[in-house]
């Protein structure tokens, strides 16, 4: 410690800054000498808590590994023709896709077994479930802090998104990398050679490389820089340390640049493709919303679904809640001076969703898979809490079953959850039940109603897409194809007119037009159709094939 900091230390607590026998605190209270810990030594002396962490991840998402490719998984892996090829993995938003690459490997090993690219996703949770054990149990005094933070995060059912969704993997992914960087920055601040914890790299290298990882594998994990700012705040001596901040923030300030220039390109993107409206939300409602719905998940995780889309409040309810957040905020604000773990945590919680909480309309509002690494921060006060009622001799045993209680019925929902996605039709019909006022929930289920043969149900559910959002063209699209299977061509042909006035780059309804007027002999209107078709897609196999066959006849 430099003598500035001795002398004032001294004179706060009223010692003699010469007196030999006064023990001088650290500025982090908790300061582990992490110079001298062992990965090797570690592991050892916590075999057991390890060997319980793989048990919970095994028993919980065991049944999700035959689960079926769904929703996105269809499009990016079961339909996707260069899932196989080399070129898949040179994409992504640096000219590397890292998910890409662990794709490749699982088509390699077990082609288009959904098994194999599910166990990727497990493991990387497991392993970051072993990261935080290891991390909580460097930063604070008590063990039982982290193993209770730990086994939270093995087993709550919020994460399923970013595990059993095999299209949530950039999710865990990107939050196993963060963590390792956080743990190499722990030992950032010391000479690490090959005779400190093994490692022959320095640790504030590795630490960066994994930052690196995380932003190639998830662009809003750039946060991080200000999670490392917080803990050097709180635990550390940011006065001292800031410098060692410098290449964290700057690596995260060209990513953030990088991801700006391409906000237009995301909006237009989910106005034309995903026919979502434009224009911006009003924060003061949108965030209070978001944050009270994901502790409300954490908390009591009962109405999970891949699209929470009924967030629409009346003013009265919205009042309550806003008032619950500023208490929560408030709660932020009284850690700080009551206790600064505790700040630390929940901020850690905040931070990690800033990027999915702009009023942009570039995300949901409130999606599962964008409060994986976040939860953390909630789930390591709980731990806090459980251990200071531990502590309590008279209690403490209640507390240990009280938490055995909470794990158990977590992992009950968990188990549960997973069959939710376990194929398309159970996907859908649980999203349903949740979340009935997502246009693109109604159109899956009209798809559902399709391969069961209840045409009817079918296109009431295409209909009811349509009324809930009257510019999606893709349900409208899909209503037509519906009429073609009822022998409804009238129908189908003015359902397809109308889903090209909605879109007119939907080139699939121009070619549903063409077949049907080929086969009410009407071939000019045919060629008419397909052309159109093929002035949006030209280069298509099949509209070519189709336009030399309505030739034939004209």
């Amino acid at each position: 410690m430099k003598e500035k900091e001795v002398r004032k230390y001294c004179t706060k607590h009223n010692l003699d800054p010469l007196d030999p026998s006064i023990p001088l605190r650290s500025t982090r209270d908790d300061q582990i000498e992490f110079n001298k810990f062992n990965f090797g030594q570690f592991i050892s002396e916590n075999i057991w808590v390890f060997v319980g962490l793989f048990f919970l991840v095994f028993v919980v998402y065991l049944n999700s590994l035959n689960n079926a490719f769904v929703s996105d998984d269809i499009a990016a892996i079961l339909k996707n023709p260069n899932i196989g090829k080399v070129s898949n993995i040179f994409t992504g938003f640096v000219g590397f896709f890292l998910q890409g690459l662990l794709y490749f490997v699982a088509y390699k090993i077990g082609e288009l077994n959904p098994v194999y690219f599910r166990a990727i996703n497990i493991m990387l949770h497991l392993f970051s479930t072993f990261l935080i054990f290891i991390i909580l149990s460097l930063i604070f005094k008590k063990k039982k802090i982290a193993i209770f933070a730990a086994v939270i995060f093995a087993v709550h059912p919020i994460l399923i998104e970013s595990i059993t969704w095999i299209s949530g993997m950039p999710y865990s992914l990107s939050a196993f990398f963060i963590l390792f960087s956080f743990l190499f920055y722990l030992f950032s601040g010391h000479s690490v050679s090959r005779d400190h914890n093994n490692l022959k790299v320095p640790s504030a290298l590795l630490s960066l490389l994994f930052f690196f990882l995380a932003l190639i594998s998830l662009e809003k994990v750039m946060v991080f820089p200000a999670i490392l700012f917080m803990f050097e705040w709180v635990y550390g001596q940011l006065k001292y340390g800031w410098k060692k901040l410098i290449p964290y923030f700057s690596l995260s300030a060209i990513w953030a640049l990088i991801y700006i220039g391409k906000i237009g390109m995301r909006q237009e993107a989910l106005q034309t493709q995903h026919y979502q409206q434009g224009g911006v939300d009003n924060p003061l409602i949108q965030v209070p919303i978001a944050i009270i719905n994901y502790l409300k998940l954490i908390f009591w995780p009962r109405s999970l679904t891949l699209y929470h889309t009924d967030l629409t409040v009346s003013w009265g309810i919205y009042w309550v809640i806003l008032a619950i957040f500023l208490v929560f905020i408030g709660l932020i604000v009284y850690s700080y001076k009551k206790n600064k773990q505790v700040f630390f945590w929940l901020s850690f919680f905040i931070i990690t969703l800033l990027p999915t909480l702009t009023p942009l309309r570039i995300s949901w509002v409130v999606a599962e898979r964008y409060v994986y690494l976040g939860s953390l921060g909630i789930f390591v006060v709980i731990a806090i809490f459980f251990d200071w009622l531990a502590g309590r001799e008279k209690i403490k045993y209640y507390a240990y079953a009280l938490f055995s209680i909470i794990i158990l019925s977590l992992s009950v929902r968990t188990i549960l959850r997973n069959i939710d996605w376990k194929n398309e039709d159970n996907l859908w019909f649980a999203t349903a039940k949740v979340s009935d006022a997502g246009p693109n929930i109604h159109n899956n289920l009209g798809d559902v109603y399709t391969r069961q043969g209840n045409l009817e149900k079918a296109a009431e559910e295409f209909k009811k897409a349509v009324e809930i959002n009257p510019r999606y063209a893709d349900a409208e699209h899909n209503l037509g194809l519906t009429y073609i299977q009822m022998g409804k061509a009238e129908e189908a042909i003015a359902t397809f007119k109308t889903a090209v006035s909605m879109n007119p780059n939907l080139w699939q309804s121009y070619q549903q037009l063409a077949a049907i007027y080929y086969n009410q002999k009407k071939i000019d209107l045919a060629l008419e159709s397909i052309k159109k078709a093929l002035a949006i897609n030209p280069n298509d196999p099949q509209l070519q094939e189709n336009l030399k066959t309505i030739e034939t006849k004209n």
